[in-house]
């Protein structure tokens, strides 16, 4: 790992486990904290593309040291939604947003996947 000062890089992707492919257009917020008392500035989204992934996401700033992804997973479940082919029963989710807040480091990058299913989820720092 790099243990450089330049900015910290995050990216993120969406499985969805009970069908077993990627969720594409989920929205995602992203939204960082410069200490864990401090309040935190939403810096803008994406949506996930046909291969769950967020492209996009914009970059982080300076002395970012937490970082939080807001995931809308009640949109990609909802009924005529472009998610899932068979929504949930009347098109509602358990969840129905995730938020992931993790720590970052100068220097480094940290994917984040999201690994979702109507009723539960799962995330982990991957590579």
């Amino acid at each position: 790992m790099s243990t450089d000062t330049t900015t910290a890089t995050v990216s993120t992707h969406v499985l969805d486990t009970s069908l077993g492919r990627p969720a594409a257009s989920v929205p995602v917020r992203l939204a960082t904290r410069s200490d864990a008392t401090a309040g935190w500035t939403p810096l803008g989204g994406s949506v996930t593309d046909a291969d769950g992934r967020c492209a996009d996401l914009p970059a982080l700033p300076e002395g970012a040291v937490q970082v939080r992804l807001d995931f809308d997973t009640e949109a990609y479940f909802a009924p005529g939604a472009e998610g899932p082919a068979a929504p949930p029963a009347e098109g509602e989710t358990f969840f129905p947003e995730v938020a992931i807040t993790f720590a970052v480091r100068p220097g480094e990058h940290h994917h984040v996947p999201l690994l979702l299913s109507p009723f539960g989820y799962s995330v982990y720092r991957g590579s």
